[in-house]
This record gives C-alpha cells, sequence and structure tokens, in this order.
C-alpha cells in the first residue's frame, strides 16, 4: 500500500487514534503522525509506548502542517475543538472524525471549516469496551465497516484520498448520508447500548436484595451486557445527546416488540415466541456470514483477546 499522507495528525488519543497509529505503521500509510490529548497523563502514557511519531502538549503545533487531521474526541465537543484547530490547518488538508453520530458532528463542525479545507466525516464501525492509549492494536480495523459521510460539494479527491487510506488501514468503505447512517446506527449501536446500560442497572439494584447473587451467577447474556455497558461513560453520554431523534425513535419501536413479547408470555402464546425467536436467530446468522463475527464462544474472543 503507498503512502498516502505526508504528516497524519491524531487529536484524542485512545482506542481508535491509537488503532489507527499501529495500523497506520503497519502499512505504512504516513510519513509521520502527530499526536495531542488533552490530559497531560494521557500524553506522557503516549510517550511512553511510542504512540505517535511526536505527541505535542499544544494542540494548534500537533495539526499544523498535517495532510489529515483525524479528531478522535467525544462527538459533544466536535465543534469547539474545530474551532479552536482552525487557524493552525494549512490550505488542501482534510480533516475527518471518527465519532458514531454525523448529523450532529457535521452541523457543528462545517461553521468553522476555513476555506481550503475539507472535511469528510467518517465513522469506524470497530471497537472494544477497552479506552485509552494502551487499549489500541492494528487489527482493529481488519474487514470491519468506515462509513464515509461527506457534507454535499465535497471534493471527491479529498474522498478518494480518505477512502484509500481507510482500506489501507484494513476498513471496508461505503458512503453514507448522514440521517441514514444515524437511524442506522441508533439500531445497530446506540439502542442496544441503552438496553445493556439499563439491564446491568437493573441487575445492580437486585444485587442489593440478592446479596452480590447476580455478580456471582453470571450467565452469558449478562455478561455480555456488562462488556458493552463497560464503554466509555463520555463518550456514549454525548452520543445520546447527539442523536436523540434518531435513538428515541428505535426505543420507541423496541418498546412495541416488548410490550407484544410480555403480552405473549402472560398468555403462554408459545407459537408467537418460537417464531419471533426463530426470525430474530437468523440475524445472527447473517452477521456471521458477512464475516463481522465467527461462530466460535464468547463472540469469537480467545484469551487474552480484546476484541
Amino acid at each position: 500500500m503507498p503512502q498516502m499522507y505526508d504528516r497524519v495528525a491524531l487529536v484524542g488519543l485512545g482506542l481508535i487514534a491509537s488503532s489507527m497509529f499501529w495500523a497506520m505503521k503497519r502499512a505504512g500509510l504516513a510519513k509521520e503522525v502527530t499526536g495531542f490529548a488533552r490530559s497531560a497523563e494521557t500524553r506522557e502514557v503516549a510517550r511512553e509506548i511510542g504512540l505517535c511519531d511526536v505527541v505535542y502538549d499544544d494542540i494548534h503545533d500537533a495539526v499544523r502542517d498535517a495532510d489529515l487531521v483525524v479528531l478522535c474526541v467525544p462527538v459533544g465537543v466536535m465543534g469547539k475543538v474545530m474551532e479552536q484547530i482552525a487557524g493552525s490547518l494549512k490550505p488542501g488538508a482534510t480533516v475527518t472524525d471518527v465519532g458514531s453520530v454525523k448529523g450532529d458532528v457535521i452541523n457543528n463542525v462545517m461553521p468553522h471549516l476555513p476555506d481550503g479545507v475539507h472535511f469528510i466525516a467518517g465513522h469506524p464501525l470497530a471497537g472494544t469496551e477497552h479506552s485509552g492509549p494502551r487499549s489500541g492494536f492494528a487489527e482493529l480495523f481488519d474487514n470491519r465497516w468506515c462509513l464515509l459521510v461527506p457534507p454535499e460539494g465535497s471534493d471527491p479527491e479529498a474522498i478518494a484520498r480518505l477512502r484509500s487510506f481507510w482500506e489501507g488501514l484494513g476498513a471496508n468503505v461505503e458512503e453514507m448520508d448522514a440521517d441514514h447512517h444515524d437511524l442506522v446506527l441508533a439500531v445497530t449501536s446506540h439502542a442496544p447500548h441503552l438496553i445493556a446500560y439499563t439491564m446491568v442497572g437493573v441487575a445492580d439494584d437486585l444485587r442489593r436484595v440478592t446479596d452480590g447473587e447476580v455478580i456471582k451467577y453470571s450467565a452469558a447474556g449478562f455478561r455480555d451486557f456488562t462488556r458493552i455497558a463497560a464503554s466509555d461513560p463520555t463518550m456514549w453520554r454525548d452520543v445520546f445527546l447527539t442523536n436523540k431523534e434518531a435513538t428515541l425513535e428505535i426505543l420507541g419501536r423496541f418498546t412495541e416488540e416488548l410490550f407484544a413479547l410480555q403480552r405473549a408470555i402472560r398468555q403462554g402464546d408459545g407459537d408467537h415466541l418460537f417464531d419471533y425467536f426463530t426470525r430474530t436467530r437468523a440475524i445472527r446468522r447473517g452477521i456471521i456470514e458477512a464475516g463481522q463475527d465467527t461462530d466460535a464462544p464468547d463472540f469469537g474472543r480467545s484469551p487474552g483477546r480484546k476484541t
């Protein structure tokens, strides 16, 4: 894979940024990678583990002369960060992001975009429940999807270059408009996370009654809920606040389905339950056939593996 950018700047040095760095180094996609994190502790850890070629204490130094700037910060602060760095971006540079919400990010970033600088919103559909600079690994994006959401009028060459970059990181790439992206992600990610948080919260209340038995006797389903619910609380708070409409729409549909299942259980309607579970089981087979997971136990994760 040829080098795609001379200088790439990573703003925010958590799981996604660190994985991008290791994947860039694996594929030789950038001549130099700079980094910045708001926390001095995070910057020190990054330097300690060799994350980025240079880690700067000043965000302006990190993005100056970069051909590609990647905003790896919570979606709630994307606009503020863009406003902060706008004056330090070089003409012709591309700015992208890795946030899980696209409509709100585009609306908050675009007003601060300097003339001659391209913004192409992005979202790699990859991650783990771990966070921080030590959590990244080069294989995170392999055979995963990265969705690019270019605002209207985006430069085709900048889009093509960013697409090739993500493909070089190992991802499959598709383009999508912002509203559709946010609805799809409300189904596949946002609502499931909220349900997981809720179920773990209910279990925490029950644990106080059962003297810890909920934790002690956790079955596979509950363990997977706790894994999801261990995700970064700042990131998920911002996701729900910035993708409010789509998430509430999907939660409304979920509530309707839940009421129907409650009625079937109450009425002893085994046929309805069996048919429903048979139909939903096919979704799991589809995910496996699409190469987005394996049928091995424990979500295909071998002992010690972060994925």
